[in-house]
């Protein structure tokens, strides 16, 4: 049934307004999500053994995030469950109320669709241990499937309401202070938000105010589910313009963004510069290592040359592992059970989770340790980009996506991969990194081209994904041509 395309992975996205431009059919409605929501409560009493559960329920700022809320907890009261309405609030503190001794949620639901259009809605789930899988999501599309197909027959009902994104943020406070030993250590400190109205808003008001910083000038703090003034997305270059200059027009020490439900994060220095992707885990990465030396770091596939040379000078250990935040987080993970010391696991995008704060992928989080770092250098008269001076980022960088044509693209993708290894052998001055764990990863060490490249099957998508850098002019370019004279040979991509 159509409900199983549902699932994206570990969370579930849908259609859940029509729109005119994009012309697709709605195919998440509120009746359909709250039958999904069913299915997780039934998950959820199979695996702690309890019949009646404690469920919170948050939203981001999307215009179908308020009915889908209301009619699924209306339908897990109707189902005999205590439920909690707790507004517009962040993906993090949804895992944070399981965890939370006054909450004791059984499980949490977070109504989101992430950085996509607006029109685009969704749910992660959460249980005590942390968020449900794609085999676990799987497993509730198939209760939801048998047991609850079907029309919801009766209306929205009154819900208990929880401020819970005040006592999340209470407790971000308390991490501050505990560390800085001061009840205001960022007074005197200018820091702009831009929350791209979306959940963020939050943070300059609840947070850094009361901690001392002056936000006036933070960007698209009020909740607007159309996000009218750009995409909610730390990683896309258009998004963060807005930030740049309002960090320069008023002299700002630091600038924060956010995406629409505060799990990802980006920040911009006093300069104007922004400060994500690679260079954003050689930031983190830096503060880490203060902590704890010669740790891992699990990063996934796309991250460049310098990050790997930056994580090693400063004495950690580089372990570049496959796209997918869920993946970087299960391998840090796996790592630690191998005795293999992991404190952080981060995807470029800035999902970015510690094993200090239950391997939660919590943007609020990120930008609280770098807020205590920030705070210890501005005594000292320093920024945070002394943090990063080592960090030397490629001259040119780009991606290219092509449309796998074939039917049973995931196949006809590896066979790609696998004739470009024996391809490369062929190359003079190229060489296959190892270990690839996804797809395979090139250094190109002619003169004229001083880079790599990463050639992949999408996540999602029936495409082939390559990202290209290079540390000299037109370096990139010599690569693509290269790379492209190989891929004319195959039929079904479309190039």
């Amino acid at each position: 049934m159509y409900i199983y395309n549902l699932q994206n992975g570990s969370d579930i996205r849908g259609v859940a307004l029509k729109d005119n431009k994009s012309k697709k059919n709605v195919n998440l409605t509120p009746e359909i999500a709250a039958n999904i929501v069913a299915g997780f409560s039934e998950f959820l009493k199979k695996k702690i053994k309890k019949e009646k559960l404690r469920i919170a329920i948050g939203r981001d700022s999307r215009i179908t995030g308020k009915p889908i809320l209301d009619y699924s907890a209306a339908y897990l009261k109707f189902l005999g469950h205590d439920v909690y309405d707790c507004g517009i609030a962040s993906t993090p503190s949804m895992f944070m109320t399981t965890q939370d001794d006054k909450m004791k949620a059984d499980g949490g639901i977070m109504i989101t669709a992430s950085h996509l259009p607006y029109e685009r809605n969704g749910m992660k789930f959460f249980t005590k241990d942390g968020s449900l899988n794609k085999n676990d999501i799987r497993k509730v599309l198939e209760i939801s499937d048998k047991n609850f197909n079907h029309n919801i027959d009766f209306y929205p009902v009154n819900i208990m309401r929880v401020n819970y994104i005040k006592r999340y943020s209470d407790m971000l406070i308390d991490i501050i202070r505990e560390e800085t030993k001061e009840e205001k250590p960022l007074e005197g400190s200018k820091i702009i938000v831009d929350a791209g109205n979306g959940a963020g808003g939050f943070f300059p008001i609840n947070v850094l105010e009361p901690l001392g910083a002056d936000i006036k000038g933070s960007l698209y703090l009020e909740p607007d589910g159309f996000f009218p003034n750009h995409e909610p997305n730390p990683e896309n270059t258009e998004a963060v313009k807005d930030l740049q200059k309002t960090v320069l027009k008023e002299e700002a020490d630091l600038g924060i963004i956010f995406d629409t439900d505060v799990d990802r994060a980006a920040v911009v220095d006093s300069e104007g510069n922004i400060i994500n992707r690679s260079k954003l885990i050689a930031l983190i990465s830096s503060i880490i290592l203060q902590e704890h030396p010669k740790t891992y770091i699990v990063t996934d596939s796309i991250t460049s040359k310098g990050l790997k040379n930056f994580i090693e000078k400063n004495g950690g250990i580089h372990h570049r592992f496959k796209r997918g935040y869920k993946n970087v987080i299960e391998e840090s993970k796996k790592l630690n059970l191998e005795g293999k010391e992991s404190w952080l696991a981060i995807e470029t995008s800035g999902h970015c989770a510690f094993k200090e704060n239950y391997f939660l992928d919590d943007g609020a989080y990120l930008i609280i340790k770098i807020l205590i770092e920030f705070s210890k250098l501005k005594k000292e008269g320093k920024n945070i980009k002394n943090l990063i001076a080592d960090y030397k980022d490629p001259l040119e960088e780009k991606e290219l996506r092509f449309k796998i044509l074939e039917e049973d693209f995931k196949n006809y993708g590896q066979e790609v991969i696998k004739d470009l290894e024996n391809y490369v052998s062929r190359v003079e001055e190229w060489e296959i990194v190892e270990p690839n764990y996804e797809g395979v990863r090139i250094n190109c060490e002619n003169p004229d081209e001083k880079g790599w490249f990463l050639l992949r099957l999408s996540l999602h998508d029936p495409k082939i994904v390559v990202n290209i850098e290079s540390d000299i002019k037109n370096g990139v370019e010599i690569i693509e041509k290269k790379l492209l004279s190989f891929l004319h040979n195959f039929k079904g991509l479309d190039l």
